[in-house]
């Protein structure tokens, strides 16, 4: 189809003139700048490709224009902020009145970059315009007549020759001279003759045979280095032609209105023979059509779901985690370190980051008047302004770990280093968060007005939210909190330990340990003595005035502050020798839910819910004993790391002793297997009963119930092991964090000896990681730093798609291990008797010498004794024949 390209700028002011001028005038263009109305710019390949202005593709030289709508250009700027590469023109952006603007594709690099961005709505139409107005301008120039015949199909010319023949035959081949002919004959009666084979001794006659031995022939080892030929080519000829010429594209609406029968005529159709006729032929075909239905996914990809298996264990090219994004304070972040992370369970985009100073015990003691001015806080991250955290939390110590409320988000509760136990409640800063509410999609989305993001909003400072209540130092932990859990709203223990009925269906009871020997329960509910001297106080000072409250705290857990104690404590005492062990982490069975796939989607949804029924936190109280129904089915076992490396597994129920007393009952097992302290105990968030631990320089694998060890122990590495998280998508992965800053992946699928990749992150030690599900298509990895920079990470496709049968086959994975463990155990009872009844009969043998030896003495002695009888009985017969002279003649002689 012949097109002619529409005019720029240049041009199109140089219309009438010389050519040879208006290319002088467009180098100058080049040159000295670009008009006024447009901005160069230089779109990355991802860019072109989310716009659909891929040059050479969507756009060409024939075609250089694209129609780029004001909000997909605000979606990007809201998505990538500074990295978008329409972040130089943002102001431009917003101020431009229509809601589409014009990308022209600069193909000869005229204004030195390959698009330029029409900024103006008279430049725009004044490039659009000439296309129309070019075709309109010739038709008037000539006359009807003549367009018409200009239309003329052509004809074919004959072929001009300009001496191509003459090459391709001087390289064809041909004859130089007549082909030899031979003429082959034999003997007439020769022809059918019999032919008779017989056996010759071939050393009879002289050249009876000749041996043909190999060697390499040089003449067919030759390489043809250079080949002439000849090719000649014509081109294809296509004649179009079309009546329509291209304008932009026109808003445009357009109403309709149904037509409907009359009730008459609906009567009429509804009591046909024919529709009746019908409706008995359809029936039972839709029945067995609906009943296909729920047997099978009709809409079931198989070839998608087919190539996804097969990609599974080494599918895409592309292995790799890629940077996202990373989060650091200038002011914040100086010289401290992350503690913990923590994802908003119900809005995307949005991660807090608990940062605690980088100075040892001796350090920390010097700089104790420092630390007081600088307090410690809690920092919230958000996709949309990576530079400058959205909300602060502070903290009365370092916090080295802190959760949201699975049933109320807006709810937090942390561990500080002095041992207490904090609450926030952030419900009147929703709004400021959900502000960078994701959209879903590919990229986070921000869903705010456009003109209201941009605003520079540096102007009010980033709010601190001071804590609703904090525990009571006298009855609380006596060293550093190191590790925090709130017990599900399935469920809430007694005083005794004893699981019970959860009636509020609210997460009310928290799980707190620290080196100092033991965990500690919590019930942040008023309790009943408290609850009425409220409502008693309530009740006189109804006419009184409400106290000021200059921080603006909120008094969900007023009646906890300073006063909060423990519900009961559980100690750690030693199996074998006086003494307790000293919990850095643990990990409770029937508390999985929080690291299990998609939850954090239904907990959205049942918060959403559950915010109109439920009641407040700060009306709840602790019911009381009457009211309590156990349950059963929930175990109060959990694993417990300490800091001498061993893990323990215990019972959280009190006993009770003869006087009455209540008291911790003793580990049922220990295990000592780690090098280190123990940094990690975390469930997998699709077996309950398989736990990962990390410390030292070892990680290891466990199955709750085998007690013979563990079923995966790794191998000592040449870094320490400072974290491990599981895969929140795939059951045969997880993820280990090093000091050096390196991140291991464990496919347990592909290697079990090394892991599958190791990816070096940063040049710090590791201290947490975090992964998080955003969308099917977007997993992320939050991995922290001992430096205060927190890295986001995408998972690629490889590790974030599980296999077909994953689950299954990690779980006979498993089960063999277990066997394997159990077949170890057995081997080692039997090579230990084997090896007791070998020393037994070496012992035996050691003794045996001596036994011989005492028969040896008796043996010869009753050897003698017998030959001295039989001495003197020979000479008594002797004597008798008179054989034996008597020794009295002798004598005489």
């Amino acid at each position: 189809m012949s097109t002619k390209r529409a005019k720029t700028t240049a041009s199109v002011g140089s219309k009438g003139k010389d050519p040879k001028e208006s290319e002088s005038s467009a180098g100058s263009v080049a040159v000295h700048g670009h008009p006024d109305d447009i901005c160069p710019l230089t779109l990355t390949s991802a860019t072109q490709e989310l716009f659909g202005c891929r040059y050479d593709g969507d756009v060409t030289r024939d075609n250089p224009y694209k129609i780029l709508r004001k909000e997909d250009i605000l979606q990007d700027l809201r998505n990538r902020a500074a990295v978008s590469d329409f972040s130089p023109v943002k102001q431009l952006v917003l101020a431009y009145p229509e809601d589409e603007l014009l990308l022209v594709y600069d193909r000869d690099f005229i204004y030195g970059s390959s698009f330029y961005l029409v900024l103006t709505v008279e430049g725009k139409d004044r490039h659009l315009m000439p296309i129309v107005a070019e075709v309109g301008e010739e038709a008037l120039e000539r006359e009807p007549s003549d367009v018409f015949a200009a239309q003329k199909t052509p004809e074919p010319r004959p072929w001009i020759s300009l001496g191509s023949e003459q090459e391709i035959e001087e390289e064809s081949v041909t004859d130089s001279r007549p082909r030899l002919k031979c003429r082959i004959s034999r003997v007439r009666r020769a022809f059918g003759a019999p032919v008779f084979f017989s056996d010759r001794n071939a050393a009879e006659t002289k050249d009876g045979f000749i041996e043909c031995t190999p060697y390499q022939d040089k003449i067919f080892s030759l390489k043809q280095m250079e080949r002439h030929c000849g090719v000649q080519a014509i081109p294809n000829c296509n004649s179009s032609s079309t009546q329509t010429p291209w304008t932009y594209p026109k808003n445009m609406c357009t109403q309709y209105e149904p037509r409907e029968f009359s009730k008459e005529e609906k009567e009429n159709c509804l009591q046909s023979e024919e529709l009746k006729h019908f409706i008995s032929l359809a029936v039972s075909r839709l029945e067995v059509a609906i009943q296909q239905n729920e047997i099978a996914d009709v809409f079931f990809d198989d070839w998608k779901a087919l190539s996804e298996d097969d990609g599974g264990y080494a599918g895409k090219a592309d292995s790799h985690l890629k940077e996202y994004q990373s989060f650091t304070d200038l002011h914040f972040s100086q010289e401290k370190t992350i503690s913990n992370i923590s994802w908003h369970p119900t809005i995307s985009g949005v991660i807090a980051v608990a940062m605690t100073e980088r100075l040892s015990f001796e350090d920390r003691i010097n700089a104790s008047t420092k630390l007081l001015l600088n307090p410690s806080l809690i920092l919230f991250w958000s996709f949309s302004d990576p530079i400058n955290p959205q909300l602060l939390l502070e903290c009365p110590d370092d916090v080295f770990s802190f959760e949201f409320c699975p049933s109320d988000p807006n709810i937090i509760v942390g561990s500080c280093m002095n041992g207490q136990v904090v609450l926030w409640d952030i419900s009147a800063h929703v709004e400021r968060l959900q502000g960078t509410r994701s959209s879903g999609g590919k990229n986070i989305a921000i869903n705010t007005n456009p003109l209201q993001v941009f605003e520079d909003t540096r102007d009010n400072e980033t709010s601190v939210v001071r804590y609703c209540a904090v525990s009571s130092i006298e009855h609380g932990h006596k060293a550093p909190v190191t590790d925090i859990q709130w017990l599900p709203e399935t469920f809430e223990v007694s005083r005794m330990g004893v699981p019970m009925e959860n009636k509020s269906g609210m997460c009310v009871q928290i799980v707190t340990c620290a080196p100092d020997c033991c965990l500690m329960f919590w019930d942040i509910r008023a309790p009943r003595v408290a609850f009425q001297n409220m409502a008693d106080q309530r009740k006189q000072k109804v006419e009184e005035k409400p106290l000021e409250n200059p921080d603006g705290v909120p008094n969900t857990f007023k009646h906890l502050n300073l006063t909060w104690k423990p519900l009961f404590r559980v100690s750690l005492p030693k199996i074998d020798t006086s003494g307790e062990y000293s919990p850095l982490k643990f990990s409770l069975r029937d508390n999985t839910c929080d690291n299990h796939p998609g939850c954090s989607a239904e907990r959205a949804h049942l918060n959403a819910e559950l915010s109109e029924v439920a009641p407040e936190y700060s009306q709840l109280r602790v019911p009381s004993a009457k009211q309590h129904k156990p349950l059963k089915g929930i175990s109060t076992k959990f694993y417990a790391g300490t800091e001498d490396g061993e893990l323990v597994y215990t019972d959280w129920k009190l006993e009770k002793d003869d006087s009455g007393r209540l008291f911790s009952v003793k580990p049922s097992h220990r295990f000592t297997i780690h090098d280190g302290l123990v940094n990690t105990v975390r469930r997998s968030p699709f077996f309950k009963d398989i736990v990962l631990t990390v410390g030292g320089w070892t990680f290891a694998i466990w199955k709750e119930g085998v007690m013979n060890g563990p079923i995966i122990h790794s191998s000592c590495s040449q870094r320490k092991c400072t974290v491990g998280y599981w895969s929140q998508s795939r059951p045969a992965v997880f993820y280990i964090g090093k000091e050096d800053g390196n991140l291991e992946v464990w496919d347990l699928l592909e290697k079990t000896h090394e892991p599958s990749q190791t990816q070096n992150i940063t040049t710090a030690p590791i201290t947490c990681i975090k992964p998080w599900i955003i969308s099917s298509k977007q997993h992320l990895l939050a991995v922290s730093d001992h430096l205060g920079t927190l890295h986001i990470l995408e998972i690629p496709w490889t590790l974030r798609s599980p296999c077909s049968n994953e689950k299954l086959s990690v779980n006979k994975y498993f089960e063999k291990e277990v066997d394997r463990l159990v077949y170890f155990d057995k081997r080692r009872e039997m090579r230990t008797k084997e090896k007791k009844n070998m020393d037994a009969e070496e012992l035996r043998k050691k003794m045996e010498p001596n036994l011989q030896e005492k028969e040896e003495k008796q043996i010869l002695e009753e050897a003698k004794k017998e030959y001295e009888d039989y001495l003197s009985l020979e000479k008594v017969i002797l004597k008798d024949m008179g054989l034996l002279p008597d020794p009295d003649e002798t004598a005489e002689i």
